[in-house]
């Protein structure tokens, strides 16, 4: 089989999936280096999402990017010589739908080809190179871009971890102390489970500060054994920690889960809760909060449910965290549930509110600033 020095892979990638990946790899493995080009598309998540994919699932390649989706921007991107273009045969579904992103229309017509067959080889020709033709293998990856932009949830297993964790709905459930939290997002993702499919690997991420305190009751222990959790003393500069880690895991849950994720708690919540143990707002905390990448908070009502802990003063301080946490909310305009009465009630407001959020799709219709 011909190797090649230098070889190109252009596409949208809107979003990239296994044929895409099917498509790249094989071309790495016919060249010394190859480069992949991600282009302006007018369908799909922004150009920079679909750069830092395709750079993470495919390390061993140069991959950069093109605004301009033209011909002469196409070529700007990539202006050293190149020795061979690889594109992917079609592979068209039982719906009709193409698999070659590098086919659609638009594309072709940006570069003068009569039709989807042709802008390969016309690629091939801008870029004085040899067209090389990979064949799908629809057995492997029977998906195509239209596919996964119309139901991203039927196709999940095509799609990598980066673009599974970045089309995830998380969802947060956050309250004051001993108000359901925990209870109401164990119930959701139970429900969201029962669902079957790819939504049996709904994942909860259990909140990390109730973890972090036990470590820290732990060492206290073995310096004095009749310790307990209210002797634990809570530092400022715990709160980053504990909203760092919890970030962590709910990445990590989100690459691994189903479209859908619960969150126990989340970073906003904890620079919350710093005001509530210390008094005054953390800054760092905040900085992680806003980076938070969360579409949904379930705010669980402290009215109607008993106050379990019979430890410190969390009881008195439950209206207050209760109207805190609602305020800032609203405040800094998070997509907000109120969640009150029995637990049936709660649960049932709940569902109807995420399933509200996944009937916007995962994949939003304005997502291409680049393009405006």
């Amino acid at each position: 089989m011909k190797r090649y020095g230098h070889g190109l892979v252009v596409g949208g990638f809107s979003p990239p999936h296994a044929g895409h990946h099917h498509l790249v790899r094989t071309a790495r493995e016919r060249c010394e280096r190859l480069t992949v080009l991600v282009r302006g598309s007018s369908e799909g998540p922004p150009l920079a999402d679909r750069v830092a994919w395709m750079r993470e699932i495919h390390p061993d390649a140069l991959v950069v990017s093109a605004a301009d989706d033209s011909p002469a921007g196409l070529r700007a991107a990539v202006p050293e010589p190149v020795d061979a273009v690889f594109t992917a045969e079609p592979y068209v579904d039982s719906h009709g739908e193409s698999s070659a992103d590098s086919y659609d229309a638009s594309s072709a017509d940006s570069y003068g080809a009569s039709s989807a067959e042709s802008y390969g080889p016309e690629l091939g020709r801008r870029f004085g190179a040899e067209t090389v033709r990979v064949a799908p293998d629809p057995a492997r990856f029977p998906v195509t871009d239209a596919a996964v932009r119309a139901d991203p949830a039927g196709c999940w297993d095509f799609l990598e971890p980066p673009v599974r964790s970045a089309l995830t709905r998380r969802v947060v459930v956050l309250g004051a102390e001993s108000s359901g939290t925990t209870t109401m997002a164990l119930a959701l993702a139970d429900h969201y489970r029962r669902r079957g499919g790819v939504w049996a690997r709904t994942r909860c991420v259990p909140a990390y500060e109730r973890e972090f305190g036990a470590l820290k009751l732990a060492e206290l222990r073995a310096e004095r054994p009749g310790a307990t959790r209210s002797d634990v003393p809570l530092r400022s500069s715990d709160f980053p920690v504990i909203a760092q880690r919890q970030a962590e895991r709910e990445e990590e849950a989100a690459r691994d889960g189903s479209p859908v994720l619960f969150c126990d708690t989340d970073a906003f919540a904890t620079s919350i809760r710093h005001e509530r143990y210390l008094g005054t707002a953390s800054p760092e905390t905040g900085e992680i909060a806003a980076h938070g990448r969360q579409h949904l908070w379930l705010l669980t009502d402290h009215r109607g449910v008993d106050f379990e802990n019979a430890e410190g003063d969390g009881e008195l301080l439950r209206p207050w965290m209760t109207a805190r946490l609602l305020t800032q909310l609203a405040h800094s305009g998070r997509r907000t549930a109120v969640l009150s009465g029995p637990h049936e009630e709660r649960l049932a407001a709940a569902v109807a509110a995420v399933d509200a959020l996944l009937a916007e799709g995962l994949i939003p219709a304005d997502s291409h600033p680049e393009r405006r």
